[in-house]
């Protein structure tokens, strides 16, 4: 519900700006993250503290290295932004701290519903909406006489409309790069079709059904419109293919929906035919083939006391009233006051209206969701059916989940 609560806002508010307000800090701040515009913004404002040092990494491999950072002693960096899904592997390996002594000293004015609790500890602050949702190009649609799609199975005749008429070959664009991408436009059409990736009230796994064969049976028909080398394929490089003008249609961040007429090298077809909608249902379903997601950042546990004061200042500081203009306004769905949402803020918003699943935070679902990207390529590429490659996703996900402890 929290980030249906906060896209429906309009105009959020996160916390109240102070008048001449300074930031000096006492200790280092060493900061791990993803690298897109957004969180590039909040790590610039970090870095304007004085006192110490504040140095950041951000990077597309944040996921493969925010734990292993965090888990030294004294830990390499003493804070990972993270989302929903990848608070998840860092509460489970126990490498950040409850936040809520320091909101209390330092978090005056942040808002309820930036506060992310598990039980009664606070675990981390967030500063901005996201979700995945139809991008595409209105003047290829309009050459090739077709609508723009509400549903992926529209999705595919625009496709074949376009190939057929010679205007493109591979006109569709998806992150579907082998690992974590894949796993995550797969979560996106298995809840469009309805499915759920657990038995109730369980981590038992409960994808290798109907919702789960039809998912992937989506994504295949997708995927004989794209790049032949779709495996390889994250969100970058199918940014590049759009930008380029080899692309005309996908399901992408919100995030990243400012920069794909602002990036140097558009070409300017591009950049007059962008447009955005909202995501795409399927299968005749109601709800969108999306995920709802936070993005927010964390405090590292293996740090002193001194570090993680001077990191919460930081980052608090990285998300402040001020650091909105107009280059920083239109990179996200920010939870900041006086954020006025901006046109490529729309696919976000719509995703909330039409009540968009929020990603599972579970603390299991880490382990499903690295099965599903290790295990769901055979099938892509014809190897093996879809009900062997979810049975090899339940059986990689039981074996890690036994060894974890959520299954016996």
């Amino acid at each position: 519900m929290f980030l249906k609560k906060v896209a429906l806002a309009g105009s959020m508010t996160a916390f109240a700006a102070t008048a001449g307000y300074a930031c000096e800090i006492g200790a280092r701040v060493s900061i791990v993250g993803n690298e897109f515009a957004a969180i590039q913004a909040v790590g610039a404002a970090a870095q304007e503290c004085t006192g110490a040092s504040v140095e950041s990494n951000l990077t597309s491999e944040h996921q493969t290295i925010n734990v292993a950072g965090l888990s030294g002693n004294p830990s390499e960096y003493t804070t990972a932004i993270i989302a929903n899904s990848s608070i998840v592997a860092l509460m489970n390996e126990d490498v950040i701290r409850p936040l809520n002594d320091l909101v209390a000293a330092h978090g005056d004015g942040l808002q309820s519903n930036q506060l992310i609790k598990i039980g009664d500890d606070i675990m981390a602050v967030a500063f901005m909406a996201n979700a995945q949702h139809l991008m595409y190009r209105k003047d290829v649609l309009e050459q090739a006489g077709v609508e723009v799609p509400t549903t992926y199975e529209e999705m595919l005749d625009v496709a074949k409309a376009i190939r057929d008429q010679g205007i493109m070959q591979n006109p569709v664009g998806g992150a579907y790069k082998a690992g974590w991408n894949l796993a995550q436009e797969f979560n996106n059409m298995f809840l469009g079709y309805g499915g759920s990736h657990f038995q109730p009230g369980s981590a038992e796994p409960n994808i290798n059904n109907e919702a789960g064969v039809n998912a992937l049976n989506m994504m295949k028909a997708l995927s004989e419109y794209m790049n032949p080398d779709f495996l390889t394929h994250d969100s970058n490089v199918t940014n590049a293919e759009y930008r380029a003008g080899n692309v005309a249609i996908m399901n992408m961040w919100g995030s990243r929906a400012s920069q794909q007429t602002t990036t140097e090298g558009v070409l300017d077809e591009v950049k007059a035919g962008h447009a955005i909608a909202g995501p795409m249902t399927v299968g005749g379903g109601s709800t969108p083939a999306s995920t709802l997601w936070w993005d927010g950042w964390t405090v590292g546990k293996n740090i002193s006391d001194a570090e993680a004061e001077a990191t919460f200042i930081a980052m608090k500081n990285g998300i402040r009233p001020d650091m909105l203009n107009d280059e920083t306004s239109p990179l996200a769905v920010w939870l900041i006051e006086g954020y006025q949402p901006t046109d490529a803020a729309q696919g976000v918003f719509a995703a909330a209206q039409m009540g968009t699943t929020p990603y599972p935070m579970l603390p299991y679902m880490g382990l499903l969701h690295s099965a599903l990207g290790n295990e769901l390529s055979d099938f892509m590429q014809g190897k093996e059916s879809a009900e062997q490659a979810l049975a090899d996703v339940e059986a990689a996900y039981r074996a890690a989940a036994i060894e974890k402890g959520f299954l016996q």
